[in-house]
């Protein structure tokens, strides 16, 4: 997150400045100017687009529909119908790039103790916190940020009702929500090695380390790398009663050790996030997938498996092969004992606008046995 550098702004005839904060990394617009309800939405969206920050002191609620009225205008400008699947991809990236670029320039100031001084605006301090950890000093962040944290936080209240994990899964800011339910359909049904200790690499939520708990796996290590997931596992392993089965480790990757069955759901998407928050489905030249299948024999009880839950999503972008993937296989010496498939249920499935519609549709989610050669 980028939060060491200063905002500056002219108010009231007098220049002021505050820490700025972004977790998406972006750096501090070049000219912030203040803005209220008398600022009209297409003048909102030429500052924006001139990368003029608008720092908000009027309505609050005011402030969310002119972030509306900026992405329709934003959406507006139509690309050309993409000539294949991997333009579509890259144009849509583009295009996303572009909405966040110009909706992240309305801006918020946030007080002590996280306290927002707009009409009607809401009490944000524990969701903040749960985002930002204990409040230091007052701050101007963008208000898609924290649109974005007050959603995170209504999802980590109520949380995501995970059957096969035996309950309910909250997932913290920043942490991929399990909201996809076939990957897990496909842990909690596929058939099992005889195994007492199994390996959950890149547990994120920790949900995939309940499914094989929930199973009857005596005992689980769940690794990551990130501190908010970190933080997010252990909470709900232990609210599901696995406290006592299910270590949560910082590892990149792999725990010390080997294991009869051995967990990984990389992200799946080979190309480069936009910002760190990305990083749960973007992998710039399937870093994750790689090291985990370099490193898999090696952690790897004898007679034991690796299961890979992966996506052919970027496959049907043009971002990666078959037999690239095969290859992967081949050169960590593996081979596979038994590829399962599920078809994904989301919505964008039958969302015919959108751009990658035809690749969704295409899309197949599997979980591969893997085996030593």
């Amino acid at each position: 997150m980028l939060e060491n550098s200063t905002i500056h702004w002219g108010e009231s005839g007098t220049e002021r400045a505050a820490r700025w904060h972004s977790e998406s990394n972006v750096a501090t617009p070049k000219r912030v100017i203040v803005a209220d309800d008398q600022l009209s939405a297409d003048a909102a969206f030429r500052l924006a687009s001139e990368g003029t920050g608008l720092l908000w002191r009027g309505d609050f609620h005011n402030a969310k529909q002119l972030l509306q009225a900026l992405a329709r205008r934003v959406d507006r400008n139509k690309p050309k119908p993409a000539k294949s699947a991997n333009d579509a991809f890259h144009v849509q990236r583009q295009q996303q790039a572009q909405r966040a670029n110009v909706m992240g320039k309305v801006l918020i100031q946030f007080g002590d103790n996280y306290r927002i001084d707009l009409r009607r605006a809401p009490d944000v301090t524990q969701a903040c916190f749960e985002a930002y950890g204990p409040a230091t000093e007052p701050f101007v962040a963008s208000l898609r940020e924290l649109l974005g944290i007050i959603g995170a936080h209504q999802w980590r209240k109520n949380g995501i009702d995970i059957p096969a994990a035996g309950g309910r899964i909250h997932p913290h800011y920043g942490v991929f929500a399990p909201l996809r339910s076939e990957y897990i359909e496909l842990v909690a049904n596929a058939q099992m090695p005889e195994t007492a200790e199994a390996f959950d690499v890149g547990t994120g939520t920790g949900v995939l380390a309940a499914v094989l708990a929930k199973r009857g796996v005596g005992k689980i290590i769940a690794t990551d790398q990130d501190p908010r997931a970190l933080v997010c596992a252990k909470e709900n392993v232990e609210r599901l009663g696995f406290g006592n089965r299910i270590e949560v480790v910082e590892r990149d990757l792999f725990p010390e050790g080997k294991a009869q069955l051995i967990v990984c759901n990389p992200p799946w998407v080979p190309a480069r996030p936009s910002s760190p928050l990305e990083h749960s489905v973007y992998d710039p030249d399937s870093k994750m997938l790689r090291g985990f299948l370099a490193q898999l024999t090696a952690h790897m009880a004898p007679g034991g498996e690796g299961w890979l839950i992966l996506s052919d999503l970027a496959e049907h972008l043009g971002l990666r092969t078959r037999d690239s993937l095969m290859a992967m296989f081949s050169d960590a010496g593996v081979t596979v004992k038994e590829k399962i498939d599920a078809r994904p249920k989301h919505p964008k499935i039958f969302d015919q606008e959108d751009p990658l519609h035809v690749a969704r549709k295409a899309e197949m989610t599997s979980l591969w046995r893997l085996i030593a050669r």
